[in-house]
């Protein structure tokens, strides 16, 4: 692949995690914004610890939501979200005789489907996971040119 290649690669992986996690950060939002709400609506089915799911949910959707912005550990971060999005499609949207239901439950899955893409292709150069990389990688090689020649020698 040649550089021109990549950095269209790489510009659509960072408009693909931004798109994403926009789904994430905003439900977050707006659970922060209107906890009573989500509250009554996590219990309406019948959870018994919806006052905690609702955090859990909160903490999740914006702490991931973020990270997948960034692209940071993007593959957990994609992995912990994909977990979310099955799970959630099959306790909240599971009413398939409701058109609107099964809509939800659908998005769900396909929100689940395209993290598994980040899960698989990682965040790609636009991300916090690419420059810690090179930054790990470059200290190794300057680590190993400034190592002292008699270090081997010192040890024995």
């Amino acid at each position: 692949m040649n550089t021109s290649q990549s950095t269209r690669r790489d510009l659509r992986l960072f408009a693909g995690r931004v798109l994403m996690a926009a789904v994430f950060v905003l439900s977050g939002i707006g659970k922060l914004a209107s906890p009573y709400a989500a509250f009554r609506y996590i219990a309406s089915f019948g959870l018994p610890a919806a006052e905690p799911a609702l955090m859990v949910a909160m903490l999740l959707e914006l702490a991931c939501g973020t990270l997948l912005i960034v692209g940071y550990r993007t593959r957990w971060v994609s992995s912990v979200l994909t977990a979310y999005c099955i799970v959630t499609a099959f306790i909240f949207h599971h009413a398939f005789e409701d058109p609107d239901q099964m809509f939800h439950f659908l998005k769900n899955l396909a929100m689940a489907g395209g993290l598994l893409g980040f899960t698989a292709s990682g965040a790609g150069a636009f991300s916090l996971d690419h420059f810690l990389g090179r930054i790990s990688k470059h200290g190794a090689q300057v680590a190993e040119l400034v190592r002292s020649p008699y270090a081997d020698n010192a040890r024995t």
